[in-house]
């Protein structure tokens, strides 16, 4: 069967947050992690690629993105997602508007939307600037970021310096009067050579709106929640068929862990939160240059599989920024995920098959660890967060990839509550 939807994520947790609104339709998703080796043959209707290119060099980043295209038309793909974070993460260079053009001189289209609202989560963008809950997102914990400070709030002024074509705006007012009114805005956009368009989007009815017109673009962008009604258009319309069952999640042994490497305020959060239920270690990146990982390794040999114990790494700005200025920014968030990635072998090793993994980055390096490469996608824990299955070391285990600022304070335990662990 041909892939119908083929989309591109700049990370782990984007992917499975993509993967998890569009599996609301119904519709089974089939998410790969990386670029597959083997050409595609027995592709899903809904096809997703996770890569960890957020914040790679730009030719690199672009490259990788270029070659998941390929894979994804090879699978029959028709229509295009490039899916990046609700908070815009990007650099002054890159990777969200060069990754866009290039997507776009391979499809051969002159234009594209960018819309990260993901309002369920408090995403919302209004006269071209990202909110935050409240917050403008540069007043927002966003501008602390280790690696993607975010400040500035205005998605034009953010995304101009990273592409070569001109850039403009669909304000909220033109998405309030409905998907005509959109798709003739786009038009007239179109017309006066606007390649790169930022779309309001306050509510989840906006969503709609922009769906309904931008169905069939060859090339959208955005963050999860805009792709989210696509499937359910296109089962209106016939264009996609829904299953006759849904699949069932694997049976799975006892015993689970956390792992955080996220610095993000709700993670921090949720970290402190599920510290006072469950035995809890906290990783150190100035001790993992002295000593390595094998400290946590033996404090995790000494704890009980039932008693889901949780190894972090998170902290606040200001030893995220000690230990920065002592190992480099690039060193310190190396050491964090190499640990974290051992670590989970070493859990899965004895027997964990429930991993709940917090940040983007550390859910990359968990999961390439663990030599996943393709995840079936069950029940969401929190909007854009689901539970996920896949094969690692000849069995079966289950993983909850969470974005950093997703999901309540509660999410951990929440997870593992919500598939049995």
């Amino acid at each position: 069967m041909p892939a119908l939807f083929g989309a591109i994520a700049d990370d782990f947790t984007g992917a499975t947050d993509l993967a998890g609104l569009l599996a609301r339709s119904g519709v089974p998703v089939s998410l790969r992690l990386g670029v597959p080796d083997d050409p595609p043959d027995e592709a899903a209707a809904l096809e997703v690629i996770a890569l960890k290119c957020r914040t790679a060099p730009v030719d690199q980043a672009v490259a990788a993105c270029r070659a998941a295209l390929a894979w994804l038309k090879a699978a029959g793909a028709q229509r295009f997602y490039w899916k990046y974070c609700s908070t815009f993460d990007s650099t002054a260079t890159g990777n969200i508007g060069p990754v866009a053009e290039a997507l776009m001189d391979d499809l051969g289209t002159a234009q594209t939307i960018y819309c990260p609202a993901f309002p369920e989560n408090g995403r919302a963008i209004f006269m071209g600037h990202l909110f935050v809950g409240r917050q403008l997102l540069a007043e927002s914990p966003m501008k602390d970021h280790p690696l993607t400070p975010m400040h500035d709030s205005n998605l034009m002024r953010l995304l101009a310096p990273q592409v070569t074509r001109p850039v403009g705006l669909a304000d909220r007012l033109t998405v309030a009067r409905g998907p005509d009114a959109l798709r003739t805005e786009l038009a007239r956009l179109a017309a006066e050579g606007v390649a790169h368009v930022v779309v309001d989007a306050v509510a989840d009815a906006d969503l709609e709106v922009i769906a309904e017109a931008c169905r069939d673009l060859v090339l959208m962008t955005g963050g999860s929640a805009v792709a989210m009604p696509l499937p359910r258009l296109w089962l209106a319309d016939g264009t996609l068929h829904a299953p006759a069952a849904a699949p069932q999640p694997p049976a799975l042994p006892p015993g689970a862990i956390v792992l955080s490497g996220s610095c993000s305020a709700m993670t921090r959060a949720q970290v402190d939160r599920y510290a006072h239920h469950a035995p809890a270690y906290r990783l150190d990146p100035l001790r993992l240059a002295e000593d390595g990982v094998a400290p946590a390794l033996d404090w995790l040999a000494g704890q009980p599989p039932q008693a889901a114990p949780m190894i972090y790494a998170t902290a606040d700005p200001a030893a995220v920024r000690a230990a920065q200025a002592a190992l480099g920014p690039e060193r310190a968030g190396t050491l964090v995920e190499e640990a974290l990635a051992r670590i989970a072998v070493a859990a899965r090793d004895r027997g964990i098959a429930r991993f709940v993994v917090a940040g983007g980055e550390s859910s990359g390096a968990v999961a390439q660890a663990l030599g996943v490469t393709r995840l079936d996608i069950g029940a969401e824990i929190a909007p854009g967060v689901p539970w996920t299955f896949a094969q690692s070391g000849g069995r079966p285990i289950a993983l909850a990839l969470k974005s950093g600022n997703f999901g309540a304070e509660s999410f951990f335990a929440d997870a593992l509550e919500r598939l049995g662990g």
